[in-house]
């Protein structure tokens, strides 16, 4: 895999490679980084988790590639956290966000994703985004009442006199499904549904 991909024997080229990316909205926040632990002392899934914002950045100014390999990336949910403290303006979240894409070009982490394609089909069916059924009894189970609640969410609306959720029209719908099409972001996802099939 990391032979596919070459990065030169610069350290700095990597860390250049995250800061051009469109994704990153820094200039040279990672070059910046002075590994002060800020991001790391506030961010949620390191309380929770062995994610190291602190060491993703320590890595990429590094050059060290075989950081896309590494699990803990996928525990990032973007919550901007470390963002919002660091006294350099680095943004890890945005940095991880760059990593996995480089991981998912280079076919890494492949099952980190299967969980989400429902997000991807609700986006071609109707749109906009969709919390896949997958994740019904886990929700359910964290946040008691979850499923009443949704079960009974129209009705809720109309005691509350709430108008019904707009909705995206067919020709949004058409519009939306044809832009991810020929971005290739429908590739992409039967690509990673033929892996989680494969798998199976």
């Amino acid at each position: 895999m990391t032979n596919q991909q070459k990065i030169t024997d610069s350290p700095i080229d990597f860390a250049e490679k995250i800061i051009n990316d469109v994704k990153n909205s820094k200039e040279d926040g990672v070059l910046k980084c002075v590994q002060c632990g800020m991001c790391t002392s506030t961010c949620p899934a390191a309380r929770h988790s062995d994610y190291n914002p602190r060491e993703i950045i320590e890595r990429v100014l590094e050059g060290d590639i075989s950081i896309i390999e590494d699990d803990n990336i996928w525990n990032c949910f973007y919550c901007y956290t470390c963002h919002s403290v660091c006294p350099v303006g680095n943004s890890v979240c945005e940095v991880n966000q760059i990593l996995k894409q480089i991981a998912i070009e280079n076919n890494v982490g492949y099952d980190k994703l299967y969980e989400y394609l429902g997000f991807a089909d609700s986006y071609f069916t109707a749109a906009i985004g969709a919390i896949p059924e997958r994740f019904f009894q886990d929700i359910d189970r964290d946040v008691p009442g979850w499923w009443e609640f949704r079960q009974n969410l129209e009705e809720i609306r109309k005691e509350l006199d709430l108008n019904p959720p707009l909705m995206p029209s067919e020709e949004v719908i058409d519009e939306v499904s044809k832009i991810l099409t020929i971005t290739g972001f429908k590739q992409k996802i039967e690509k990673i549904r033929a892996t989680e099939e494969a798998v199976k």
